[in-house]
This record gives structure tokens, C-alpha cells and sequence, in this order.
């Protein structure tokens, strides 16, 4: 399984919900798998993987706020 600690490169998260950067700070140890929430809308995200180039790809698993 790949594992990358975000702090080590430039992590990108775009939520596909509301289009903005989410903060992956409370994430320090973000692996393909988990889940986070996005900071503006609320929407629950799982982590399907992380690219190279530090972009992270997700899925929507629940509505948000």
C-alpha cells in the first residue's frame, strides 16, 4: 500500500463537492483509505489514493452540513 506523510511534499485536496482546498493538517499521516471531511462544506471524503505530485484523489461518502 503506498504511505506518504503529507508534511514530506505538497499535498493537494480539492473537494468535488464545493471546489476548495481542503486543510489536511488535522491529517498528518493521510493514506489511501481514509477518511477526511472537508473544512468548508462538511462532506465526507475517503482517500482512494495519492499521486506522485501530491494530489489526493477521493470518493464522497456521506452529504455534509
Amino acid at each position: 500500500m503506498f504511505q506518504q506523510n503529507f508534511k514530506a511534499m505538497n499535498t493537494l485536496l480539492v473537494c468535488p463537492e464545493c471546489k476548495n482546498t481542503v486543510d489536511l493538517s488535522k491529517y498528518p499521516n493521510i493514506t489511501p483509505g481514509m477518511v477526511v471531511e472537508c473544512n468548508h462544506c462538511g462532506m465526507t471524503l475517503l482517500v482512494k489514493e495519492i499521486a506522485p505530485d501530491g494530489n489526493v484523489k477521493t470518493e464522497i461518502v456521506d452529504e455534509g452540513k
